[in-house]
């Protein structure tokens, strides 16, 4: 099967960085209501969409809304603006980008810095920093001040195309979970446990919104949904590459916040087998995802795992996916949720 490309598309171009999920979330609420039983947001602006099944167990699925972006901290005389990052970047990626700054009006700016033609030998040899960068949207300060304010968000400027069979795009991370969380709630029906599929915030800065979803849900069961480092790239040695695109969706074993229970683990790889789902392993030695929230915030824990989609060139504004490995994960989440019920997790 296909994937919506177009529906995709929307989702990642939508601007949404950490604590500034408004408009994407407008998107994932005119998704999932349809497909939802009940769809309620909390004080944090967690999408919780609920899908009753059979039994009241309750499995929550988390796939974050937030991208990593930008906050501004100064305007200075010249209308120049200085920021700090939400969330992880390498600095040198900054370099001649555009981004969208979200004032009162959307203002298209681009990443500034010192030209290689003034720099002395010692500053071209060193590592960029984040400090060196500032934006600079054209414009004088006076109409700058109309507009932009301390605090305002920035997210990074870029449209999603098509590259063989595979997606390219800023914020696949983790907008691809996102459309995947939406797809597979339109896909599910007769399932056996409840499922609370949370749509979630700040987890570019620390896993917020998940920890509090969690905690509010107490799951039974839990899979976290996000991207993962493909590095089968030129320079690449094969224990270095995590996951390789195009070679199926991705079982978490572990990351840097998360053991993946043994049972869980078990289970999506039989499961992957059985349905004949392209998969391949995947241990992550630095990063987290939602998965720790969702395993750890509720009283009792929750018996969790994750499906991760190989990404290549990850927190860059190319960052890509093969259409394959999405559709895998798809299909993995749904058949893992519906078969809950069949597996012995008593040992």
């Amino acid at each position: 099967m296909s994937i919506n490309v177009n529906l995709l598309k929307e989702i990642c171009e939508v601007a949404g960085a950490p604590g500034f999920e408004s408009r994407v979330r407008e998107i994932v609420l005119r998704e999932v209501r349809p497909f939802s039983d009940e769809v309620s947001i909390d004080n944090m602006g967690n999408i919780t969409a609920i899908k009753r099944g059979r039994d009241r167990k309750k499995v929550m699925v988390a796939a974050h809304m937030d991208e990593i972006g930008f906050i501004i901290t100064h305007i200075d005389d010249n209308g120049f603006l200085r920021f700090h990052t939400l969330g992880g970047f390498d600095p040198k990626t900054l370099t001649a980008q555009r981004v969208m700054v979200h004032g009162r009006t959307d203002l298209i700016g681009v990443m500034g810095s010192k030209p290689i033609h003034l720099m002395s030998p010692e500053e071209r040899n060193k590592v960029p920093q984040v400090t060196d960068y500032f934006i600079d949207l054209g414009l004088p300060k006076e109409e700058v001040m109309k507009q932009v304010r301390i605090g305002d968000p920035v997210t990074r400027q870029r449209e999603l195309i098509e590259m063989g069979n595979c997606v390219n795009c800023k914020s696949i991370d983790n907008r691809v979970s996102v459309f995947i969380l939406i797809e597979t709630l339109k896909l599910l029906k007769d399932h056996p446990y409840d499922l609370y599929a949370v749509f979630t915030v700040q987890e570019e800065v620390g896993i917020r919104g998940a920890n509090v979803a969690a905690h509010h849900i107490q799951p039974d069961f839990g899979f976290g949904l996000d991207t993962t480092i493909a590095f089968d790239v030129p320079g690449s040695q094969a224990h270095e590459q995590v996951t390789r695109l195009g070679k199926g969706t991705a079982i978490k074993i572990m990351d840097a916040s998360t053991i993946c229970d043994v049972r869980m683990v078990a289970f999506m790889k039989q499961t992957a087998d059985k349905h004949q789902i392209l998969w391949q392993p995947e241990i992550l030695p630095a990063g987290g995802t939602d998965t720790a929230g969702v395993q750890r915030m509720g009283k009792t824990g929750s018996i969790a795992g994750a499906i991760s989609i190989p990404t290549r060139h990850i927190h860059q504004v190319i960052e890509m996916a093969d259409k394959s490995d999405i559709r895998g994960s798809i299909d993995l989440l749904t058949r893992c949720i519906h078969e809950l019920d069949q597996y012995d997790w008593s040992h």
